[in-house]
């Protein structure tokens, strides 16, 4: 597989992350104004409203976590990173990307082995409040026994699980091939970090006590 086809599967995983991340964060918005005004403005309720967007939410963050770490804006710590040579700072990212390969890997196992349990003997367990779909019910032939649900599926929301903890470990493998090629040498933005080194830099060259950064 060349580069620029490895390049536009990044692409169309980039689109389907922003995308859902989006219609996941509008979606939220516009049930959570509708329950308001349903509430206040008609003294009623959107029963389903509350269990929906709980769901959206959790599909936000979990989609979130996979764009993050591509974007490379999770929070890291780089006081060390930014100080060693070239080679040993690609030597340590590399160490990174192989500790949170683990880790991403441990956590897909493990959500596929608890999702697959919601998808097959306890297929029957429906969501609270949440309707399931007509388009969706050739699902209880398969998985209920030809029963129809009244409720929405638990492992119908709870299928972000794998499928987050998936994209994470594609971007990681990702992430650890930009490494390899020498694209990258970090896997988290050092903004910050080398904004403070190149202020003590110019500090000691002109001779000026550098000021401590300020935070909030």
């Amino acid at each position: 597989m060349n580069d620029q086809t490895l390049h536009k599967i990044g692409r169309a995983v980039d689109a389907v992350e922003e995308t859902l991340i989006a219609i996941l964060l509008a979606a939220m918005t516009l049930i959570t104004f509708a329950n308001v005004v349903a509430r206040y403005v008609f003294n009623a309720n959107i029963l389903w409203a509350l269990e929906v967007t709980v769901f959206l939410f959790a599909w936000m963050v979990l989609l979130g976590a996979s764009y993050a770490a591509k974007k490379h804006i999770h929070i890291g710590v780089d006081v060390v990173i930014v100080r060693v040579p070239s080679g040993v700072r690609k030597t340590l990212a590399i160490i990174a990307v192989i500790a949170c390969l683990a880790f991403s890997v441990l956590l897909l196992i493990g959500s596929w082995d608890y999702w697959w349990a919601f998808a097959t003997k306890r297929a029957f367990l429906e969501t609270d409040d949440v309707p399931m779909p007509e388009f969706l019910q050739f699902l209880a032939d398969a998985l209920n026994e030809g029963e129809r649900y009244e409720k929405m599926p638990r492992f119908i929301p709870y299928f972000i699980l794998p499928l987050s903890m998936a994209l994470l470990t594609l971007r990681y493998l990702q992430l650890g091939w930009e490494v390899l090629r020498g694209k990258e040498d970090m896997i988290i933005a050092s903004h910050e970090g080398a904004e403070e080194i190149e202020g003590l830099e110019e500090s000691v060259e002109t001779g000026d006590p550098a000021e401590p950064t300020k935070r909030d």
